[in-house]
C-alpha cells in the first residue's frame, strides 16, 4: 500500500477474503458481514495508523503530515473496496446477482448493528443521535398533548350544559397528568458490551428532559454511579473518557460478573428505588459461568415500577454458552432486543409515554417467563 502497487492490492485482498472471511458456499450470509469480519480480523484501524506514520516519516511540515494522513486514509478505502468486490464477486458466483444485490445493500444508519459497528459506521451515528432525539421528543410530547385528556368529568359537563339548555354541547374531561418515569440506568461495559453502553448512555440522557429523574451506573464486575460524569452540558467524548478511567467498575478481574454487581447495587442504593422508579438494565447476560444471584435482581424488581433489560444480541444467542438470559428475563416486566438506533428509539418511547399502574407482585399470574419484544 505504500508503494501503490494496486495490483498486489487487488491480489492480497483476495487472500484475505480466501483465509479471514470464514465464506461457506450456500450459507446464508449477507456480504457485509463477510466484509465486517474480514476488515476487523486485518485490523484496518491499526494498519491505516502504521501506514499513516510510514507517510508522515518523509514530511517536516504539519501541512504535509496532515496530508500523509488523508492519504492513508484514502489508500485503506482503496483496501476496503477491493475486498469488498472479491466478497461480491464470489457472493455472485454462488448465489446469482439478483440474490447478492438484495445482501450488499447499505445499511441504514439507524439500523446499523451497534455491536459490530466500523469506527466510520460509529462517526454516523454519533452525528444522526442528536437529530434523532429531538424528533422523538417532539413526538412524545404531542403525545403526551393528546393523553392530557381523561375520563368524562360528568359534574362539569352537565354544569356547562346549563348554559345551551342542558344540551351537553361541551363535554368536559379530567385533566390527567402525564407520567415522567425516574429512571436508574445500569449498563454493562465490559468487552463488545462497551460500544453499545455508549450510544444507550448517550441517546437516554438525550432524552433526559422525558423523565423526572436519570441517574446512570455502569458495571463490569463491579459498579458504580456516573450520574455527575454526564451533567448537562457536559462533553459526551469527554464524559466517556472520564467514564472509562475513572469509574470503579473492577472488583475481582475485570470480567463481567452480572450477579456481584446486583448485588453490590442493592447493598449501595437498594433504599433509593421507589415504587416510581423504572430500572433499565443493558448487557447480554454473558456471566461468565458465574453465579447469577437472580435473588438480587428479584429484590431490584420487587422495589420499582418496572424493570426493563435491553439486550443487543440476536435472540438466537440468548441462553447460548454462558448466556444466563431466560434467568435474569424472568424478573423483568419486559425484555427488549435492542440491536440497533431504530429499536432504541422504540423502546425509549415506550418507556416515556408509559402509563403508571400499580406494580404487580412476581411470581403472580401476571408475571413470570414474559414475551420477548423485538
Amino acid at each position: 500500500m505504500a508503494a501503490q502497487d494496486f495490483s498486489a492490492l487487488r491480489h492480497l485482498a483476495g487472500e484475505a477474503v480466501e483465509r479471514l472471511s470464514g465464506m461457506e458456499p450456500g450459507r446464508p450470509v449477507g456480504g457485509t458481514y463477510y466484509l465486517y469480519r474480514t476488515l476487523r480480523r486485518l485490523d484496518v484501524e491499526d494498519l491505516e495508523r502504521r501506514l499513516a506514520e510510514l507517510l508522515q516519516a518523509d514530511e517536516t511540515d504539519h501541512l504535509g503530515r496532515r496530508f500523509a494522513v488523508e492519504e492513508a486514509a484514502d489508500r485503506i478505502r482503496r483496501l476496503r473496496e477491493e475486498i469488498e468486490a472479491e466478497i461480491r464477486r464470489r457472493l455472485v458466483e454462488d448465489r446469482g446477482a439478483e440474490a447478492v444485490a438484495k445482501t450488499l445493500r447499505e445499511t441504514p444508519v439507524e439500523e446499523l448493528d451497534l455491536m459490530h459497528a466500523t469506527r466510520a459506521d460509529l462517526e454516523k451515528i454519533e452525528r444522526v443521535i442528536e437529530p434523532l432525539t429531538r424528533k422523538l421528543a417532539a413526538r412524545l410530547a404531542q403525545r403526551r398533548r393528546h393523553l392530557r385528556r381523561g375520563r368524562l368529568d360528568f359534574r362539569r359537563t352537565v354544569r356547562a350544559s346549563l348554559a345551551a339548555g342542558g344540551v351537553p354541547v361541551d363535554p368536559r374531561f379530567r385533566t390527567r397528568r402525564p407520567h415522567r418515569p425516574e429512571i436508574f440506568l445500569l449498563c454493562d461495559i465490559s468487552g463488545s458490551m462497551a460500544t453499545f453502553a455508549r450510544f444507550t448512555l448517550q441517546f437516554t440522557y438525550a432524552m433526559a428532559g422525558q423523565f423526572s429523574r436519570l441517574r446512570a451506573f455502569v458495571f463490569v464486575d463491579a459498579i458504580d454511579e456516573v450520574t455527575d460524569y454526564l451533567k448537562p452540558g457536559t462533553d459526551f467524548g469527554d464524559a466517556l473518557r472520564r467514564i472509562s478511567t475513572e469509574a470503579d467498575v473492577v472488583w475481582l478481574d475485570g470480567h463481567s460478573d452480572y450477579g456481584h454487581a446486583f448485588e453490590q447495587f442493592v447493598h449501595r442504593y437498594g433504599r433509593e428505588l421507589t415504587p416510581r422508579s423504572t430500572v433499565i438494565v443493558t448487557g447480554d447476560a454473558r456471566n461468565n459461568y458465574r453465579e447469577p444471584r437472580a435473588a438480587y435482581l428479584e429484590e431490584i424488581a420487587r422495589s420499582v415500577q418496572a424493570l426493563y433489560w435491553l439486550n443487543p444480541e440476536p435472540k438466537a444467542y440468548w441462553d447460548s454458552g454462558d448466556s444466563v438470559m431466560s434467568v435474569y428475563a424472568s424478573l423483568c416486566d419486559e425484555v427488549f432486543e435492542v440491536r440497533n438506533l431504530r429499536q432504541l428509539e422504540r423502546f425509549v418511547e415506550h418507556v416515556a409515554t408509559r402509563p403508571a399502574r400499580p406494580r404487580r407482585k412476581i411470581g403472580s399470574t401476571e408475571r413470570g417467563v414474559l414475551p420477548i419484544i423485538r
